[in-house]
């Protein structure tokens, strides 16, 4: 049977849900978070995006022909990314050359890991990482400010669609994979669902003022 990323979130769906739900996501629908949480959250995910983008990059890299115009239309809309998380930054007046914490520095440490899988892998896992966040901002439901600019960002339909074309190459690649790269390719979904949810933590346990 040929792995999807139907299939995988069919597979494996406590893990999916742990990293698509979680109180951090919860309080900010309630209006509960504290700002302190947030603000760890907003710093340690513009360095997490940077890395990203690189693996972007690197995908793009490997990428056949007819997936090329996807992977740059994400690749350009990360640049917009980057600049609109500074502008958030500062409204907050948040330092951005705050070192990355372990957890963040364990999923940058992941994606640079990628570069020598198969591009299958790497499609699965950036479609990963990518739909968390898509599943992760929707699944509360509608957020109140100021956490409604965050949840359109990446709950809106538009991005939506990119994840569902992220998901269509990525099963492509695997229709392909021998049966190790599919366990491969498994095991980086089941690799980004994990540091998802302990991002999420990661910001949730942050003191509060």
């Amino acid at each position: 049977m040929v792995l999807t990323c139907q299939s995988l979130l069919h597979t494996h769906p406590n893990a999916w849900s742990q990293a698509t739900t979680h109180p951090f996501l919860t309080g900010c629908h309630s209006g509960t978070l504290h700002s302190a949480q947030f603000n760890t959250w907003l710093v340690q995910d513009y360095l997490f995006v940077k890395d990203f983008t690189r693996m972007v990059g690197r995908v793009l890299g490997a990428a056949p022909d007819a997936d090329i115009d996807v992977l740059l239309a994400g690749l350009g809309a990360l640049k917009d990314e980057l600049l609109w998380f500074e502008a958030k930054a500062a409204e907050r007046s948040l330092d951005l050359a705050t070192p990355p914490q372990p957890t963040c520095q364990r999923y940058c440490e992941f994606m640079a890991s990628l570069t020598n899988q198969p591009y299958s892998v790497q499609a699965t896992a950036l479609w990963a990482i990518e739909y968390a966040y898509n599943q992760g901002w929707q699944r509360p439901g509608p957020m109140p400010e100021p956490y409604t600019e965050f949840a359109d960002r990446w709950g809106n339909p538009g991005f939506t669609d990119y994840v569902h074309l992220l998901a269509t190459q990525a099963d492509d690649a695997l229709v392909t994979a021998s049966p190790e790269v599919q366990t491969q390719a498994e095991a980086a979904f089941l690799q980004v669902a994990e540091l998802e949810a302990a991002f999420w933590q990661m910001a949730f346990e942050a003191a509060n003022p």
